[in-house]
């Protein structure tokens, strides 16, 4: 409670146009008076009111497909951390979600490792099981967290659901790196590429939803996990949740002393499902390793008339502007682009700046973008690609440059938008920038604005430099949509 003295003064601050709301004065101090109470037990922790705590994780099933049934091992609630002061958690970005995730971490080095097979390296064997996590939110009954994700039209913030899968895949990481030793701590757990984020049907924020996870793929030091969201289908018959989307995270690890590749507990898948899991991971892991060998520099001879067709239609607008399609225009007419300080309060456990707020800013620019260039709108379809290829700190001068990279229209009810962000790390002292982040997102309007007469328009470029990175992002697209 506060003060009895406090609480009289705020009470002679109540200027009588706040007064004029409720019929007399004594109603409006009487409001005040149980909005404060309401708020102080709020605040202050109660060891008998279990919204306060942090629920342990859960770790019962084998894949990301099963149900959570246990009532035993529940879910780390979401919307804990919004019920305490955020001071308990100084220098760490405050989000509800990435709150209870990183405090959870803390429970990590507290058990013991069952069950795992320990290798002459002090490196174990582990199951998927052992790094699944998940995270409740109670948007049905919990008003507060609700208006944190409600988007200006009633909608899911698709941005902070990527930023939390973004914390939630780093506590998995942390899960699957510890040992009784607690070899977690001497590595630095980092994101450095997420490979898609499909959304499979529309996410409500009035209804309660789930994210789960687990590591399905270990490398060296590498390590991939998948995600879902799952929410309560509106089909009375389906009793259980459902897919409502799905997301593939890979996360490195890095000697905290030497900054060099550091080796990681291996894996031993054990259900069907999981072994199949970890054969899909295998082979997009092979796939990146092929593109990095794949030498660019050499245009054959396909490609290089891709590129000539491109720009023709390119040209006309440059050269003849009057003569241009009025259902065209060229990518650079479509270009946003934002600035960012990053600060200290941005930063994540490491002391850089948390990779889900670099993503949820990228795809606030790219919703944007998509914004105005198509006049409604966009309903988000997925994140195609993030590339994280150097550490942004605390600081950096952040400049994001967002695009309309090429349109897809063949299906005209559901027309798609790809769009590009390029993370620039900008230093004014050095006279430097480097791309520090790429991000791929795809969009599209919704159904009743196309039956309005809305029509997307196509895109071209003006320069072979951007003809290339169209082409590069097709093809890319494409590698992707045959190996799924």
């Amino acid at each position: 409670m506060l003060p009895s003295s406090k609480l009289s003064a705020m009470k002679k601050l109540l200027k009588p146009s706040l007064i004029t709301q409720h019929s007399t004065r004594k109603q409006s101090l009487k409001f005040l008076t149980s909005f404060i109470n309401t708020l102080n037990s709020s605040l202050i922790p109660n060891d008998n009111n279990n919204l306060s705590k942090i629920r342990p994780f859960s770790t019962i099933n084998s894949h990301p497909n099963d149900q959570i049934s246990s009532p035993s091992t529940t879910p780390i609630d979401a919307g804990s951390s919004i019920r305490k002061p955020l001071s308990l958690w100084p220098g760490v970005y405050h989000s509800p979600v990435t709150n209870a995730l990183w405090e959870a971490r803390s429970n990590i080095f507290d058990k013991g490792v069952e069950n795992v097979t320990i290798s002459e390296n002090g490196l174990v064997s582990k199951h998927p099981c052992n790094s699944r996590t998940s995270v409740e939110y109670k948007f049905s009954d919990d008003f507060v967290l609700r208006e944190q994700y409600r988007n200006p039209w009633g909608e899911i913030r698709m941005g902070k659901l990527v930023e939390d899968l973004d914390a939630l895949a780093g506590t998995i990481s942390y899960k699957h790196c510890s040992n009784n030793d607690g070899m977690a701590s001497a590595l630095i757990l980092v994101t450095a590429s997420v490979d898609k984020i499909l959304l499979k049907r529309p996410i409500r924020v009035d209804t309660d939803l789930r994210l789960v996870g687990a590591v399905t793929w270990v490398g060296r030091s590498s390590m991939e996990m998948q995600l879902e969201v799952l929410q309560s289908s509106l089909d009375s018959s389906q009793l259980t949740d459902v897919q409502a989307l799905v997301a593939n995270f890979t996360f490195v690890a890095r000697d905290a002393k030497t900054g060099k590749s550091a080796p990681i507990n291996k894996i031993s898948p054990e259900t069907e499902q999981e072994k199949l899991l970890w054969e899909q991971a295998e082979a997009r892991n092979q796939m990146r390793k092929l593109k990095r060998t794949e030498k660019r520099s050499e245009i054959d001879n396909q490609e290089s008339g891709r590129i000539s067709e491109l720009l023709s239609e390119g040209r006309i607008f440059v050269d003849m502007p009057a003569l241009a399609d009025r259902d065209s225009m060229l990518i650079r007419d479509t270009c946003l682009q934002s600035s960012i300080i990053c600060q200290p309060q941005q930063r994540n456990i490491h002391g850089r700046i948390f990779g889900g707020f670099l993503m949820r800013k990228a795809f606030e620019l790219s919703f944007a973008t998509a914004y105005t260039f198509a006049g409604a709108a966009p309903r988000f379809v997925e994140v195609d690609h993030v590339d994280f290829v150097k550490p942004v700190d605390v600081g950096n001068f952040l400049r994001m440059k967002s695009c309309v990279l090429y349109t897809e229209l063949e299906n005209r009810e559901r027309p798609l938008i790809n769009v590009e962000v390029v993370a620039h790390v900008t230093r004014p002292e050095l006279r430097t920038s480097e791309v520090s982040n790429k991000f791929y997102f795809t969009f599209t309007v919704c159904p009743e604005a196309v039956k309005k007469g809305l029509q997307i328009r196509s895109v071209y470029p003006a320069t072979e430099e951007e003809a290339r990175r169209v082409i590069e992002r097709m093809d890319a697209e494409n590698s992707d949509n045959e190996h799924q």
